[in-house]
């Protein structure tokens, strides 16, 4: 019978294994993050859901690759939407909220303006009927993204708002929502009105001044 290992070589037997894990977890992550990247990058490019090989393709990984990560394209999906939902909160904080009115205005507007277009291929998608009644997890990631947006409006101008009623601060809401919406910025930029994002910034300032009230 062998001898029993000590605790100092037992303890230098078991290191190289957990780095060995450690290392085959984190290519694992590396992998399933470029293939959410490539997934976003296509849907930007084309404006439509990728195919299996065409993110295979992009993220230089074969079909195999991406079904051992995710069960199926609709987890892709919902993956790529968490983690664009996530980088968006992140790369967009707000900022001088407690500035004046033409400054709290711009700097919502500018934020707002990169944000829609950035996304907007993407918010397309997942607010595409034909999205939402394949995948209805989808859904709930758009109403949780213009939540977020109207948490926006209530923060930035809440000076205003605070003169208000309830009755007249809720319709204030739903217009300011409305008016600063995916959609919003989608009919300025492409939907016949083929404004530059400038333009459509100047749009957005120019009709938020006007709809709030004085403080």
């Amino acid at each position: 019978m062998s001898e029993p290992q000590s605790q100092e070589q037992s303890t230098t037997d078991d290191r190289p294994k957990g780095r060995r894990f450690d290392g085959r977890h984190l290519r694992s992550e590396r992998t399933r993050q470029l293939m959410i990247e490539a997934y976003l990058q296509l849907v930007r490019e084309h404006g439509r859901l990728p195919t299996a090989n065409e993110i295979a393709h992009a993220a230089g990984y074969s079909v195999r690759s991406i079904f051992e990560r995710f069960p199926d394209l609709d987890a892709l999906s919902l993956a790529a939407a968490d983690f664009a939902i996530a980088a968006g909160q992140a790369q967009a904080p707000a900022q001088n909220v407690d500035g004046d009115r033409p400054t709290r205005i711009a700097s919502h507007v500018r934020i707002r303006a990169q944000a829609c277009e950035k996304w907007l291929p993407l918010w397309r998608i997942l607010t595409s009927p034909a999205t939402q009644t394949q995948l209805a997890a989808l859904a709930i990631r758009a109403k949780a993204v213009r939540r977020a947006n109207v948490e926006r409006l209530e923060l930035m101008y809440r000076r205003e708002l605070a003169t208000l009623g309830a009755l007249q601060r809720e319709q204030l809401m739903v217009t300011l929502a409305t008016l600063t919406s995916f959609e919003s910025w989608d009919q300025m930029r492409s939907g016949g009105f083929g404004l530059s994002p400038e333009a459509a910034e100047g749009v957005w300032r120019s009709a938020i001044d006007r709809l709030l009230p004085s403080e």
